[in-house]
């Protein structure tokens, strides 16, 4: 099926895409700052300018749009037309994020990361429940992990972090 816009209001509409201070990454800061918790926001210093960085507690997270790093979700499907440029596009992402999370877990912090599918849509997870794991893994967890629809998943091992949060792309490194 052809593209319905032009390639003048296409790329009018790409360009409005935010990369940092989307909606749901603008929830989780101000429900994190109501418990008192205290970040910085997209930490220059670190790989991958993390969402969120927790200096007092060694850790940082990522809010990720389920689409833009291919999350195997409701909200993520392949689109129909350009095939071979969307999967090369987005498997990248995927490989980016792999060598991020690398690089800060070689630094010694603990990453998590947080699906736009946990933050809104028909999987969601309730606010209050989101917040309060959201919380506990920054004050309490030893590990990273990932929080979509399912809820909160600790990861030790790097292999199993990206089995969990990967998508369907396939990509290795």
């Amino acid at each position: 099926m052809p593209d319905v816009h032009t390639p003048e209001v296409r790329s009018r509409n790409m360009r409005a895409i935010r990369g940092r201070d989307t909606k749901p990454e603008i929830w989780l800061r101000k429900s994190l700052h109501s418990l008192g918790f205290r970040y910085r926001v997209s930490a220059k210093e670190l790989p991958g300018k993390p969402d969120l960085l927790f200096p007092k507690f060694k850790a940082v997270i990522f809010v990720n749009g389920c689409f833009w790093h291919a999350h195997n979700c409701h909200y993520f499907s392949l689109p129909s037309t350009r095939e071979d440029f969307w999967a090369k596009k987005l498997g990248e992402n995927v490989k980016r994020d792999e060598r991020i999370i690398k690089k800060l877990l070689e630094n010694g912090y603990r990453v998590l990361i947080v699906w736009e599918c946990a933050i809104k849509g028909r999987h969601k997870i309730k606010s209050d429940q989101l917040i309060a794991a959201v919380s506990e893994w920054i004050k309490h967890s030893a590990c990273s992990g990932c929080v979509d629809g399912k809820g909160l998943t600790d990861v030790r091992e790097i292999e199993r972090y990206f089995y969990c949060c990967g998508g369907k792309i396939p990509h290795s490194c």
